[in-house]
């Protein structure tokens, strides 16, 4: 490939004229300290940085973006930093999913609209990775990824504790008196240690692995925790190879083809990652152009075996995983169903930096004659509830309840579920389907994750700790359960979930992938001609955008104007 010269970067159109423009470009630039020799016929390198105090996954961000500038320095290049909206998981309301695109357009404009040449994007809390790998994409310049890294395991009383899933387990158990407040308590000082991410396989794990897998981010860094040594060198080696990206000029769409985009979803399948990763790989293979539909995943995770032995699955947590050997590591278990020729960011291909990647503990990342399951961790349903698909985590469920049939107790919304629950007067059994309707990306708002629908605190003192539940909604990546997500099309569009009663029977077969609600054709005919839609409640903004333009779960709930691969023309510098 040949290299670029310094007069074909594009931040030459703003420095490297001689006009009035560029006068007034280079004196900002030595305002603000740097001479001439920093940045003169040097690589431009934006570091794309979500740093928030709102935003705990990634305290580390302002550290990690001068080790970043530090790797720019060592190779040639002029480093600026960028900050861009933060997406924090915890703080976020009605909920981070309803601001991903708004992140994803943020991160193309300011690429765009910059004299950048190359840039490196700091993420890792769950929207900010795809989010910015869709902005990157669209923008189409050199891009590396550099994941925030999982924090630290959590701790309580002799046990280790993992974001999210321990939360959910030991809440229902304090729900029915068998954690008191004081234990409470104590896990809620244990059990985040340290800055980084959910330590589980939630969708902060699963984006950051598929990054790594898509070949985005350099080999072996998803799983570093973030408090360790070897995150902030990974920082600055990432800052080194982007100089040298630019000038070689490999871009997204030299390396987002549709064979690595497959190797992120079978990456997925094998680490039973969050099923949030659907929504997201959806959108970010849309951005350059490669349709990806449910049919595919469905595929793919019926060849793939389960290998990662990881929470909420399995029994282990990140840092477990990242000392196992990481995702090279496991890579190189399914090397077979991997494209092992694309290109990474690395500049060798996926199959060189597989070369040499050993695991060192077989009970975290388990051989292939000994997979946790014989299939990956997600499977897409079909059937009269679900026209265009569902997706369920069977790896996180009770095994009795992949093959089910029982009657509905329907919830109108959040509010109504909320209220209702707990009644001793509801009429659930531990056979029962609980449905959530309007938890969608117009029902929501923002599609948020409600999919995990808590259990009935009368169904919990008898001891039952699963049930089937069924919404349009998400559910966080690191919860658990035999909960059937994503249905479309949504009940807030008239979808068949609007239609569902409380009585109607629900039939779910994971194994045949198929979700029926039983009731005739003629009466689910009855029910759509007396139902109204759910009013949109934004008047204006962006949430007002969003309601109109974005797409349902089955495409990724990417706005309809932003997929594609189409370039917007360069800004003209006048």
């Amino acid at each position: 490939m040949a290299r670029k010269k310094p007069e074909e970067l594009r931040s030459h159109r703003w420095y490297g004229v001689q006009d009035l423009r560029s006068f007034g470009h280079r004196s900002r630039t030595k305002q603000m300290g740097f001479g001439a020799e920093d940045y003169a016929g040097k690589p431009v390198i934006g570091i794309v940085n979500t740093w928030s105090e709102m935003n705990p996954c990634h305290a580390h961000f302002r550290t990690r973006a001068e080790e970043v500038k530090r790797g720019v320095w060592q190779a040639g290049g002029f480093p600026v930093e960028l900050p861009a909206m933060s997406l924090g998981e915890p703080f976020m309301k009605p909920t981070t999913m309803l601001y991903r695109n708004l992140l994803a357009m943020e991160v193309e404009e300011l690429l765009r609209s910059n004299p950048i040449d190359g840039c490196v994007l700091l993420g890792g809390c769950d929207k900010t990775t795809p989010a910015m790998i869709m902005g990157a994409a669209s923008m189409n310049i050199p891009t590396i990824f550099v994941p925030a890294g999982p924090m630290l395991r959590g701790h309580w009383h002799g046990n280790t504790l993992g974001s999210g899933s321990d939360v959910w387990k030991y809440w229902a158990e304090k729900k029915v008196g068998n954690i008191d407040d004081k234990a409470w308590g104590e896990m809620e000082d244990g059990i985040a240690r340290s800055f980084g991410t959910c330590m589980t396989m939630g969708t902060a794990a699963t984006m950051m692995s598929a990054v790594e897998a898509l070949g985005m981010c350099l080999p072996g860094a998803s799983a570093i925790p973030a408090a360790d040594s070897a995150h902030p060198r990974m920082a600055t080696a990432s800052g080194r190879r982007i100089v040298e990206m630019v000038w070689e000029g490999q871009k997204p769409s030299d390396v987002m083809t549709r064979e690595a985009i497959e190797n992120a979803v079978t990456v997925t399948m094998s680490l039973a990652g969050s099923t949030n990763a659907i929504v997201h790989l959806i959108a970010m293979a849309g951005r350059v152009g490669v349709k990806l539909d449910l049919d595919r995943f469905d595929q793919i995770s019926r060849r793939t075996p389960l290998l990662a032995n990881l929470r909420p699955s399995g029994k282990y947590l990140m840092e477990d995983f990242f000392y196992a050997g990481g995702l090279p590591a496991m890579m190189a278990r399914i090397a077979d169903l991997l494209h092992v020729n694309v290109r990474t960011v690395s500049g060798e291909t996926l199959g060189q930096t597989l070369k040499g990647a050993q695991v060192f503990n077989d009970d975290v990342i388990l051989p292939r004659d000994k997979p946790l399951a014989a299939e990956g961790g997600l499977a897409v349903l079909r059937g009269n509830l679900c026209p265009n698909g569902a997706v369920i985590k069977h790896a996180a469920a009770e095994k009795r309840l992949l093959v089910h049939e029982g009657p509905a107790i329907a919830f109108e919304d959040y509010n109504d579920m909320a209220a209702r629950l707990d009644d001793p007067n509801l009429p659930v059994t531990k056979d029962s389907v609980l449905v959530l309707k309007n938890a969608g990306p117009l029902g929501g708002p923002g599609f948020p994750e409600w999919g995990m629908l808590p259990l009935p605190k009368k169904i919990l003192e008898q001891g039952v700790r699963d049930m089937v539940r069924i919404s349009d909604g998400r559910m966080s990546g690191t919860s658990y359960g035999a909960c059937v997500l994503h249905v479309a099309p949504e009940a807030a569009i008239g979808g068949p979930l609007a239609f569902v009663r409380t009585g109607d029977i629900i039939a779910i077969d994971v194994p045949k992938r198929t979700l029926t609600l039983k009731v005739s054709d003629e009466e689910l005919a009855r029910r759509r001609a007396a139902w109204k839609p759910k009013e949109v409640i934004y008047p204006r903004g962006y949430g007002q955008m969003f309601a109109k333009h974005v797409t349902q779960a089955d495409q990724g709930c990417d706005f309809d104007f932003l997929e594609g691969a189409a370039r917007v023309p360069e800004p003209e510098i006048h």
